[in-house]
């Protein structure tokens, strides 16, 4: 059983990393400053980063030792989440991208405050 459910948690980390690569892409389709690296080829790792705005950074980091979602301004940590609430979180980004709101010259906090939901 032990067995089965690690091989399930690489594939989820691999595919998880495989969207990041795909949302960075988008991102900086859309003009955001947006990146995923990853070391290697086995697709077990990833840094995800994209800027909202000037100062305005969001990181998502995942591994096979967790995943976490750090929100900066200013270089203040504003909100830092793990596991499943740090992909929720990936989410609420994802709906930026689908309902392609463009960066502005001075974006407002949109994930702090809520206003994409």
């Amino acid at each position: 059983m032990f067995i089965r459910l690690a091989e399930q948690h690489r594939k989820f980390v691999r595919d998880l990393v495989m969207n990041l690569q795909a949302l960075a892409i988008v991102l900086e389709r859309r003009g955001y400053l947006a990146s995923c690296y990853t070391c290697g080829g086995q697709m077990n790792s990833a840094s995800f980063m994209v800027s909202l705005g000037e100062n305005h950074l969001i990181r998502f980091l995942v591994s096979d030792y967790g995943i976490t979602w750090t929100e900066m301004r200013d270089e203040r940590e504003l909100m830092k989440l793990e596991g499943a609430e740090a992909i929720s979180q990936l989410q609420e980004l994802a709906q930026l991208v689908k309902y392609q709101i463009k960066p502005g010259p001075e974006p407002s906090n949109m994930l702090a405050e809520g206003v994409v939901s």
